[in-house]
């Protein structure tokens, strides 16, 4: 994959090196999404080799990581374009801060596989696992991951101010900032769980329904003028309006998470006011691609010039972003988003479901598209058309991730039904719960779809090791 990099700048050879990586993660976090839901079904199932709690913990934090190298690969990618530098301030470090964090992940996962249980102690929590959802990563790993995010972000920051400064890459700065100060909020330990929770959903909902939403916004807007030619200054426009929504909405919205942790009942109001609201930058995102796509093709075909897509593969993971992010994150987190609900909703698959869907939808649709400009700028392809492995990958993935949140959904609202409402949320009524036909037929569901989407990852790495020779070879007969 991604091979012919020899004429691109330092910045998109970085790049692809990112994308390389991410996209090992990302199989790694199908793998063992597989191997938790069959552990759904056969609690037995490499017991005491692969437990639950480790394959659960490799299959979220695989996630988060591989989103992480396809994010800064994505940067690095559109900082030549949008600043005309080609060769970014600190090169060397960069490269240098790849290969460190790289490292840090291998011995990461090696750690969590071979080292499953043990007391916990304040050793542990540096070199072992610090125990925390979705931050599990040992102290030490936390440390590095500031190192090489403060590199990065120095890299990009000095050579924006050294370019030209867009609008998209104005925002892309100031959002960078707040992606890696947001980090810090979860690096201190207390063990006063309430205070600890309510720093650790700083990182966690802020990353996710700011910080990383404003992420997706610029990461689009970027592909709008790549794929299509849409104009700047319609593009920045819609970026600016979703930047202010997304921020409005999602610093508020954390207070849906706080009834959870004893804060003040105020929180109730506030969470569930600005969660509702969510959804709306989300529309206008929706909104502006299919609006900016449907103008520039009316446009092309006006003038006789057929198709204005030049990235066929980008193209449509982008319009699927747009699609799945206000499907997943809107839709199917409204549905349990207010308190009054999410008091019996919060913990069970119906969580599970909104994660998901709004994972993927959000973020690793629009991340796989810069992937396929990665590969259109490796072999200097004027246009990237789809293939039927394309076709099939986006199809596979996208169907399977659908299908994976509609069993969960079922699954959640059975434990609500019986679980939650009739017999209160007690021990013994969560293994009731779980031992019902609705529940097991669920997650069997929810297995088979999980093998569903792996195939269509199959297909997508199939597609993005060879979609580029194809074509490469498709132009210069052409020629």
């Amino acid at each position: 994959m991604l091979n012919k990099t020899a004429h691109l700048s330092p910045s998109k050879q970085l790049a692809m090196n990112y994308f390389r990586v991410a996209i090992v993660l990302f199989g790694a976090q199908l793998l063992f999404g597989l191997v938790i839901g069959l552990q759904y079904l056969f609690p037995g199932f490499l017991y005491e080799i692969v437990d639950f709690s480790v394959a659960r913990m490799i299959h979220i934090n695989a996630l988060v990581v591989w989103m992480l190298y396809a994010m800064i690969g994505s940067v690095y990618l559109m900082l030549p374009d949008e600043t005309g530098i080609e060769k970014p301030v600190g090169i060397g470090l960069g490269k240098l801060a790849f290969w460190v964090l790289t490292a840090a992940v291998a011995v990461v996962v090696v750690v969590f596989l071979f080292i499953q249980v043990g007391p916990g102690k304040e050793s542990s929590i540096w070199f072992i696992n610090e125990g925390r959802e979705y931050l599990e990563a040992p102290r030490w790993a936390d440390i590095g991951i500031v190192v090489v995010v403060l590199i990065f972000y120095a890299n990009v920051f000095f050579t924006y101010m050294k370019g030209q400064k867009t609008g998209i890459m104005t925002v892309m700065i100031a959002n960078l900032l707040a992606v890696a100060g947001l980090y810090l909020a979860g690096m201190f330990f207390t063990d006063n769980i309430s205070m600890d929770q309510y720093w650790w959903w700083w990182v966690i909902h802020l990353w996710v329904e700011a910080t990383w939403e404003v992420f997706v916004g610029t990461l689009a807007a970027y592909a709008l003028l790549r794929v299509i030619g849409a104009k700047r200054e319609i593009v920045e426009m819609w970026l600016w309006i979703e930047v202010l929504m997304l921020f409005g909405s999602g610093i508020l919205g954390l207070g849906h998470h706080y009834f959870w942790i004893g804060t003040p009942e105020y929180w109730w109001e506030i969470g569930a006011l600005f969660s509702s609201l969510e959804p709306v930058p989300l529309v206008a995102m929706f909104v502006h691609v299919l609006y900016d796509w449907g103008k520039e093709q009316g446009e092309h075909e006006a003038e006789g010039k057929g198709s204005s897509i030049k990235n066929g593969p980008t193209m449509a993971w982008v319009t699927t972003n747009a699609f799945g992010n206000f499907l997943g994150a809107g839709i199917w987190g409204f549905f349990h988003t207010l308190p009054q609900v999410n008091i019996y909703t919060h913990g069970s698959q119906f969580t599970a479901a909104h994660g998901h869907l709004a994972f993927f939808g959000a973020y690793a649709t629009i991340l796989i598209g810069m992937m396929y400009l990665g590969i259109q700028d490796s072999y200097g392809l004027k246009r990237l058309k789809a293939t039927f492995k394309s076709k099939m990958a986006i199809f596979l993935i996208t169907f399977g991730v659908l299908g994976m949140a509609v069993a969960l959904t079922i699954a959640g609202y059975e434990q609500v039904l019986v679980e939650r409402a009739e017999l209160g949320a007690g021990w013994q009524a969560f293994f009731t719960a779980q031992n019902l036909p609705w529940y097991i037929q669920a997650q069997v569901w929810r297995e088979i779809m999980g093998v569903v989407t792996f195939v269509g990852f199959v297909y997508l790495v199939w597609d993005l090791l060879t979609i580029g020779k194809v074509e490469a070879a498709a132009e210069a007969e052409e020629a």
